[in-house]
């Protein structure tokens, strides 16, 4: 059937402003962004594109910045668009002594809390450090974003992925090669993730609320949530913190332009009104050679910066 059969159903905006899609609240424009209404509508518009057409997924951009000099082909804005969350029920084999379990089913647009409190809603347990992660569900899959000792991959049992094609795919966990903040596909190919199956054990779902209850209370009153920011900056090093490196080399509070090394977590850079792309990348490289100088770790970014300086 062909294109003209099934007409784009999103919102295509040229031009776009990146600063209004990521979490830092600042950066450069894309030549385009799409924002599709549902998966069907993101398959025909990835087989409207050209094939060579560079290709950009985005949730909540807690975890990306734009260089001032905007970004070439087409970001595709996912939260607020996949949207879908289920409770699936399923008789599974017992694992680690647990006999019972169920399965939450999340598209790739869904913030990575709604996950924790949906399961905890379900009497489900062992989510709930998905409350602590900014982002959704697509970028906690392709990083394998983890806090408070528990990373996302290890509730994993299936992913959906999309091709540049619009063709979808169900993988498995042993498709990649899943890491410390790091996923790769075992293949060499190019898909992004567009929903996941958690696998989850059946549990006291008020004590895990109460869980997810504390850890936000926790995660206010260490992180700069009030002001636009990205998560953590960088890794954790083996064996160590990254904020402790940068504290103990002088950064805590330091500036450049509107950026700040956050006075309340080292770890956090926030926007104190007007930072560039630049001020905060800049800000990036200097932590990193002064921690390197001093200290002789070099600190690797956890946070992805695309496009082309000013």
């Amino acid at each position: 059937m062909s294109e003209s059969m099934h007409p784009l159903r999103g919102v295509l905006e040229a031009d776009a402003d990146m600063g209004r899609y990521v979490s830092w609240r600042a950066g450069g424009r894309v030549e385009r962004l799409y924002t599709p209404t549902d998966l069907d509508d993101l398959c025909v518009f990835l087989r409207s594109l050209p094939a060579d057409e560079p290709i950009l997924f985005i949730g909540l951009g807690s975890n990306l910045l734009v260089r001032d000099g905007g970004l070439q082909g087409t970001a595709i804005a996912l939260h607020g668009a996949l949207k879908d969350i289920a409770l699936q029920e399923r008789r599974l084999a017992p694992r680690d002594g647990q006999p019972c379990f169920g399965v939450v089913h999340a598209e790739a647009g869904v913030a990575s809390p709604k996950v924790a409190s949906f399961a905890a809603q379900n009497d489900l347990v062992g989510a709930e450090f998905l409350a602590g992660i900014p982002g959704c569900v697509g970028g906690a899959l392709a990083m394998n974003a983890g806090c408070h000792g528990h990373e996302t991959w290890e509730y994993v049992s299936q992913v959906q992925t999309v091709d540049r094609h619009g063709r979808l795919h169900l993988r498995a966990p042993a498709h990649f090669r899943v890491a410390y903040r790091s996923v790769k596909p075992a293949q060499p190919r190019e898909e992004w993730f567009v929903a996941a199956w958690f696998l989850l054990p059946r549990g006291d779902g008020e004590h895990s609320r109460t869980l997810i209850k504390q850890l936000l209370a926790k995660r206010a009153a260490s992180q700069p949530l009030t002001q636009p920011n990205a998560g953590s900056v960088f890794r954790n090093p083996p064996g160590d913190f990254a904020a402790r490196l940068i504290e103990s080399c002088g950064f805590k509070g330091r500036s450049i332009g509107g950026a700040q090394f956050s006075e309340k977590h080292a770890n956090f850079i926030v926007n104190l009104g007007g930072a560039t792309a630049t001020d905060i990348e800049t800000l990036i490289e200097t932590a990193q050679a002064g921690v390197e100088a001093k200290t002789g770790v070099r600190l690797e970014r956890e946070v992805r910066i695309v496009g082309e300086k000013a």
